[in-house]
């Protein structure tokens, strides 16, 4: 055999061994597979992390005022956060789906479930803004805010806070409450889209054929990181609709 060949030979085995989508540095699909995964669990950690903190606050502050904390938790909607608590559950078990879809090779099956749970991450936003619209109408809000109509011109140009019917009864230290609140739940929504982001980063994809039974990292990556929106929210809606 010619040294021509033998080049030429080598080279259609590497094609073969390493797919189009198999990066240089890495020496088989299983290796790259096990990397990205494991890079999104650190990632997953660090957000934990993050997430941990507001929590601390919260059981610090808590801690301190346990009465105006239980008063001013029962001004949340807890049926809209239940109805938020589902529309995630389900979202997570669609996400679940994408995942076993792209692994079976059913590319149509795949987009089928990353569009409902995208029509999921929609809907909690929704249902989120009519529960922060409430929240803004009646001065539920974090600071000097307090007890002023956001559409109002009062908060902005300070002054004394004349509290509306909506929150008679609450001391003016549950402004603490709702700065954790809008804290905690701002910074998960701010999950959420970043979510939506990455499906429909991956929808995009799986539409043009990128992924197949031997390679789906990045569905499945994308379905971890909605998994994390999901978890993180599990907690929030007992710790502040239920308990307070």
């Amino acid at each position: 055999m010619s040294t021509a060949s033998s080049t030429e030979h080598a080279a259609a085995s590497h094609g073969h061994e390493h797919p189009k989508w198999l990066a240089h540095h890495f020496d088989s699909p299983a290796q790259q597979f096990d990397t990205a995964k494991l890079g999104m669990w650190i990632f997953i950690c660090t957000e934990i992390l993050m997430f941990g903190g507001l929590f601390v606050a919260y059981a610090i502050f808590r801690g301190q005022e346990p009465q105006m904390f239980h008063q001013a938790h029962e001004h949340l909607n807890w049926r809209l956060g239940a109805v938020n608590t589902i529309v995630l559950l389900f979202s997570s078990l669609t996400a679940a789906l994408a995942v076993r879809q792209s692994q079976v090779g059913d590319r149509k099956g795949t987009s089928r479930y990353l569009v409902l749970t995208l029509l999921c991450a929609f809907g909690f936003l929704c249902i989120k803004y009519i529960e922060y619209t409430a929240k803004l109408d009646h001065g539920l809000l974090p600071g000097r805010c307090f007890g002023h109509p956001w559409f109002g011109d009062h908060c902005i140009g300070g002054g004394a806070a004349v509290l509306p019917a909506a929150v008679h009864g609450l001391s003016t230290r549950a402004h603490m409450f709702f700065a954790i609140y809008f804290m905690m739940t701002g910074l998960h929504g701010v999950h959420v889209l970043v979510g939506i982001g990455v499906l429909s980063w991956v929808l995009m994809r799986n539409m043009r054929g990128d992924f197949s039974k031997g390679y789906f990292t990045a569905v499945e990556i994308g379905a971890l990181y909605w998994h994390l929106v999901d978890l993180v929210w599990i907690y929030l809606f007992p710790l502040l609709y239920l308990v307070g």
